[in-house]
Formats: structure tokens, sequence, C-alpha cells
């Protein structure tokens, strides 16, 4: 297990996230510009949804499948209520910032998903090929209960939780790029994934290494500027909320009968958080909140974690569970 998290930690995405941090630490002036930043977001969230939606179309709709896509969106819906809880009133990180950072706590990590993916595969476990449309259906669901969250703390009035609202959340256009991109993996199945295999596949670690770098950048910033505003209390909760979501996750997947290699994931999925489509999604839709909290806990202290320690955990948990 050890030299499993060592191989998660040199993997090029983490490395190129280490380089961005370390240059921010140390002052660089590297950057990636902003409109670069904003077409890598919809890129990454684009390529997502496709592949998520390509593979129910390989699978075919089954009960497993069915089953594991409601567990992962109840999980990511739900998350986000609970993680809110405990930043706001266990910790007393504001209301904005605590909407924010509880929507990265609901969704998924896609490199974390990689990790744990590689991890089985290298462990001889098997597990279910639906598992990464359960990940791509957990990406949006809290980015809907993070805006919910958000709003309900602006003093909506009851009559007003309908309409505009709904169509403004509805609408977000990280949500729609994820449900989009996801609908059209579903039309078109192999023969769409076939023709934009260079780009949506192919190219895809490529482009996360580059939003890794500039993740990097910013989580170096708030480590270096803002550091003093996270409470041991908000740190802590880094640590806290991933034993919090895998513990969730394992309850589902014994409920509906995963297997161990999909019981992994999906605890891995539960306990991860999110820092490519939620950012995303927060960037545009949350401009108050500051990313650099969100960043810091997410990339700075539950990535590592995850990688280091919760990865052989869930594993060895989910072998226990699903015997």
């Amino acid at each position: 297990m050890l030299a499993l998290a060592v191989q998660n930690l040199v993997s090029p995405s983490v490395l190129f996230f280490g380089m961005g941090l370390g240059a921010s630490l140390g002052r660089s002036d590297l950057s990636v510009p902003e409109a670069i930043a904003r077409f890598l977001s919809l890129y990454l969230l684009i390529s997502i949804g496709f592949r998520g939606g390509a593979e129910v179309a390989h699978q075919g709709v089954t009960s497993g499948l069915a089953l594991a896509i409601l567990a992962g969106i109840v999980l990511s819906a739900g998350l986000p209520f609970v993680a809110y809880t405990l930043l706001r009133y266990g910790a007393g990180l504001d209301h904005v910032n605590a909407a924010a950072v509880a929507g990265h706590y609901g969704s998924i990590s896609a490199v974390t998903f990689v990790a744990i993916t590689g991890a089985l595969t290298q462990l001889a476990l098997p597990y279910d090929g639906y598992m990464i449309a359960v990940a791509a259906a957990m990406e949006t669901p809290a980015i809907f209960s993070a805006l919910v969250i958000a709003r309900s703390g602006q003093g909506r009035a009851k009559g007003e939780w309908s309409g505009n609202f709904l169509r403004e959340i509805a609408l977000n256009g990280s949500i729609v790029a994820l449900l989009g991109a996801f609908v059209v993996g579903c039309i078109t199945g192999e023969r769409g994934m076939s023709s934009l295999k260079p780009f949506l596949l192919d190219a895809f670690p490529g482009f996360l290494c580059v939003f890794l770098l500039d993740m990097g950048l910013i989580a170096g910033r708030g480590l270096r500027d803002g550091w003093r505003s996270l409470s041991p209390a908000v740190a802590g909760f880094a640590w806290v909320m991933p034993l919090i979501g895998a513990a969730f996750a394992a309850l589902f997947a014994w409920l509906i009968g995963l297997s161990a290699g999909s019981t992994a994931i999906l605890m891995t999925l539960g306990a991860s958080a999110s820092y490519i489509a939620v950012p995303a999604a927060m960037r545009l839709a949350l401009p108050a909140a500051n990313p650099a909290i969100a960043l810091t806990l997410s990339l700075g202290l539950t990535f590592p974690f995850n990688l280091i320690v919760g990865i052989p955990l869930y594993i060895a948990a989910a072998q226990t569970i699903a015997r």
C-alpha cells in the first residue's frame, strides 16, 4: 500500500499540481491566462460528461447501473449539506464560502478516480466498467446543491424558489456543459467516442496537467496569502469529511450489493473533493466565494490525504464489506 501511495504521488498530473504549488509558494511570475483557464474548465467538463454518457451507451441500462447511478446522485446531492453543516456551524466558516466548499465535497475528483482505478488494476481487483458513468453522474448534483445552499442564505422568499431561480440553477453553464455532453455521449455512443477520441480522450491527460498547474498556482496563493484565514477546525474538516463521505458511500454500496472493486470506487468518489468541475462552476456561479479556501482544502489537504491514506484504506474496507 505504501508503494501504491508513492506511485499515485508521482503521476504527471499530481506533479504538475506540485509544480504550480511550488512556483506559487516561491512567488514565481508563472501564470495561466484567464481565458485559457476558462477554456480548460469547459473542456474538462465536456470531456468528463461525454465519456460518462458514452460508457452508459456501451454498457446498456441495467439494474446494477441504475442503482449505482442513483446511489451516486443521492451521495453527490446530499453530502454538500453535511459538509455545509460542519463548516458553517462546526468550523464557523461564512455562509458563501461554506456553500462553495461544500459543493467541492459532494462532487468528485477525476484524478482521484483515475488513481483508484489504477490501484485496483495493479491489485487485480475487478470492478464494473459503468463506474465511470457513476463518476460522471456525481459531478452535477453537488453543484446544484451548493447553489441551492448559497441562494438560501440570500434572503429569497419562499415563493421565489421557482421560475427564474430554478432556471438560473438548471441552466448554469457548468451544469449545461456536463449534462449536455453526457446526453451527447449517450446518443452517439461508441461511434461518437471513436470520432472524438483524439480530442476528448487522448488529449485529456495533457489538458488536465495544465489545468492542475493552474490549480496549483491558485492553491499556492491560498496557502501563501490566506492560510491564516483557515482555522484549525476548517483545516481539520479536509481530513474528516473524506471519511464521512466514504462511510456513507460504503453503506450505499452494501445496500445495492456492489462488488469489492466497485465498492472501493464508490467510497473513493464519496471521499474525494472536486478540483475540476466544481471550481469551474463556482468561479462562474459564486464569484463572491474565495477559491483559495476551497482549493487549499480540496487540493492541498484532502487530495494528498486520499492518495496516501484514503485509497489503501477504502480498498481494505471494501474487501471486508463486499464479503
